[in-house]
């Protein structure tokens, strides 16, 4: 059941952060989203029962340091990612780096310089007494995860109240996310203390996420967490995924009406068609298709079914009385036009004062 569950949000996670890659990919936004998604969905991967199993025969309890190495990497990328949807991006931001790399450094250190790490599950409670590299290691790793929970939680919480729609319910599933990750650090805590304080402290297993209170906090709580913050990352980002369809769908529509008016009207195309994102391509787009639609004699009175048979009826190049235009002739017909213009307007400047300045 663990298995089930740890592997199950981890692959829902990896999936997110890989089409949040794809997106930063073509966008040029989102990068740190995407490394946060996929930083949780490997520590849920690293940790399931199974996969430690064979991490261990690496090195023992190996798994146990990669998903917690993991976990501080996604704790980082979301607290990054959160402050930059509050407008906070650069506050702190070298802060943040630096408690990073010092606690992935210490919990590395703490971690090879401890003899006789079990073999399989990573499970510490019987060492705390007598390996002390580990009590170091496990405050390190809770202190870092409080701190950048609790950071990020506060920053929902004031970003909270100036945001609305889909950014708010997101902003609002962290929020509730932070709260079930501070109850698992105390757990995290608190367990700790009192396997240092037990003379023979017992192994803790569970049998299932919720089976008893400890087993709750300590696997069903981070799970918990973990899917919230997947969903409450990702809902803010159906708003723009929905308008990417519809930019789509538009681009598809318009391809026809803009490639008989481009062959009609060649001087509406532009040098670069091109764009990063489909909103630049439909945009480029659009202007095309309304210049081309204002030579052909299209006003904006006109009905659509009117207009589109003005244009059905156009000729698909220009007629024979029109004398055929090199590609560079429009564009240098605009520059000379221009430059009277711009001429005249000097002259009106300097013969009566500024344009503009009254008479």
């Amino acid at each position: 059941m663990i298995d089930i569950l740890f592997l199950g949000v981890g692959l829902c996670a990896l999936f997110a952060g890989i089409w949040r890659a794809v997106r930063a990919r073509r966008t040029g936004a989102g990068a740190g989203l995407a490394v946060s998604l996929i930083a949780l969905g490997a520590a849920f991967c690293f940790l399931a029962n199974r996969a430690q199993l064979v991490e261990s025969e690496i090195h023992p309890s190996l798994g146990r340091l990669l998903s917690n190495l993991a976990t501080m990497v996604a704790a980082y990328g979301i607290g990054s990612t959160v402050a930059e949807i509050s407008g906070t991006r650069d506050r702190g931001r070298r802060t943040r780096l630096v408690a990073l790399g010092a606690a992935l450094t210490l919990l590395v250190v703490t971690f090879f310089s401890t003899p006789g790490l079990p073999r399989g599950i990573g499970v510490f409670d019987e060492l705390y007494r007598t390996h002390p590299t580990l009590v170091v290691y496990v405050f390190t790793y809770s202190v870092y995860l409080g701190f950048a929970v609790l950071d990020i939680g506060v920053v929902a919480a004031v970003t909270i109240r100036a945001s609305g729609g889909a950014l708010r319910a997101g902003l609002a599933l962290l929020l509730l996310a932070s709260a079930f990750a501070v109850a698992y650090l105390g757990g995290k805590v608190v367990a700790t203390i009192r396997a240092l304080q037990d003379d023979h402290p017992a192994k803790a297993l569970c049998r299932g996420p919720f089976s008893t209170l400890p087993c709750t906090l300590d696997v069903g709580f981070p799970a918990v967490s973990v899917l919230l913050i997947v969903v409450g990352l990702t809902i803010p980002a159906v708003p723009g995924l929905l308008a990417a369809r519809r930019d789509a769908r538009t681009l598809r529509l318009l391809r026809p009406l803009r490639a008989h008016l481009t062959r009609r009207f060649p001087e509406i195309a532009r040098i670069d068609p091109g764009g990063r994102s489909r909103r630049e391509r439909l945009l480029t787009a659009m202007s095309e298709t309304n210049d081309g639609l204002i030579l052909a004699g299209v006003t904006p009175d006109l009905p659509p079914s009117a207009a589109a048979r003005l244009v059905r009826d156009l000729p698909d190049e220009r007629g024979a009385a029109e004398p055929p235009t090199a590609g560079g002739e429009p564009f240098a017909a605009d520059v000379a036009r221009l430059r009277a213009i711009a001429d005249a307007y000097r002259n009106l400047g300097t013969a009566g004062g500024p344009p503009g300045s009254p008479r």
